[in-house]
């Protein structure tokens, strides 16, 4: 329960990271670039600690860059982009999609996976739930909307890409340390090419947010994905993968206390008809709740960061 709650709170705080670092004029890319830069140090220290090889399957590096892309490099581009435009604490809400973004992609690309009324219902439920974030009725800004957007494509590309990773590259004998560390190494690079054509040649940004990007990389991309591991040897995938329910509190309690940001009544009720969505969407057919095996979640370690 101590790894849980940790990882969650690692987790949710990287919304409030993200923002302070935002906040500075670092740009989203960069942002980005650092993320992936400290959290691929810290996996591959991880890996020198538990003596893990290093993969030299060709075809395996060649999944690890199309998941690099869809995990890492462009959610988490879009995901500080977002927070430009809106709080950290409606970021860490539409986070929450994430499980439904995966179910849908898994439906379409997993041929195990079966369409069912209740997980059609469960993707209606929570498309309904981000238009009660988003208090769709009284029209949006255009920053808010663009921020929205952004958000909600960090988390389509996570579905995608957890779907992608369970049918192409979660198998095989190497560890789940190796394996993340190849993913956020191929981020690192991806990046490393984007960044100067996209942001322009880095800046210092002062100290708050150089160590505010410290720890999202090295904490929030790092050490999280290790502890998800043991969390998911311990617990199982399924009570792993509910840590997305709480991250948007912590998001929430984080950028309200720390950031002095807003959370109207639509962004609570919102979040938690998305989060209805997500465990009705999760409800087999003819088994109670509680005794499914999960077809959303991934053997990635990593079943909806921040």
């Amino acid at each position: 329960m101590g790894k849980f709650v940790l990882l969650s709170a690692i987790w949710g705080s990287s919304f409030a990271l993200i923002k302070i670092a935002v906040d500075a004029g670092v740009p989203a890319v960069w942002v980005a670039f650092f993320r992936c830069l400290f959290g691929a140090v810290a996996l591959w220290a991880v890996c020198a600690v538990q003596r893990q090889g290093l993969p030299r399957d060709r075809g395996l590096w060649g999944h690890a860059l199309v998941v690099a892309a869809l995990l890492n490099s462009v959610p988490f581009t879009l995901l500080a982009f977002g927070e430009t435009k809106v709080s950290s604490v409606l970021a860490g809400v539409f986070n929450a999609t994430t499980p439904l973004m995966t179910l849908l992609f898994v439906l379409l690309i997993v041929p195990q996976e079966k369409i069912t009324k209740a997980k059609l219902a469960g993707l209606l439920v929570g498309f309904i739930g981000v238009l009660v974030v988003l208090n769709a009725w009284e029209g949006l800004g255009d920053d808010v909307l663009v921020g929205s957007l952004a958000c909600l494509g960090a988390t389509f590309c996570y579905g995608a890409g957890f779907a992608y990773t369970r049918r192409f590259f979660s198998g095989g004998p190497h560890s789940a340390s190796a394996l993340s560390a190849v993913q956020i190494t191929c981020g690192t690079a991806q990046l490393a090419v984007a960044a100067p054509v996209l942001g322009g040649l880095p800046e210092w940004p002062g100290w708050p947010a150089a160590a505010a990007l410290l720890v999202l990389g090295a904490a929030g991309t790092g050490l999280a994905y290790v502890l998800n591991l043991d969390v998911i040897r311990e617990a199982g995938p399924t009570v792993a993968s509910t840590v997305t329910y709480l991250t948007p509190l912590w998001s929430t309690a984080l950028g309200v206390l720390f950031l002095s940001e807003p959370a109207g009544w639509n962004t609570v009720v919102g979040g938690a008809v998305v989060v209805a969505g997500v465990l009705l969407a999760r409800r087999p057919a003819n088994r109670p709740i509680g005794q499914e095996k999960d077809p959303a979640v991934v053997r990635a370690d990593k079943p909806g960061p921040g």
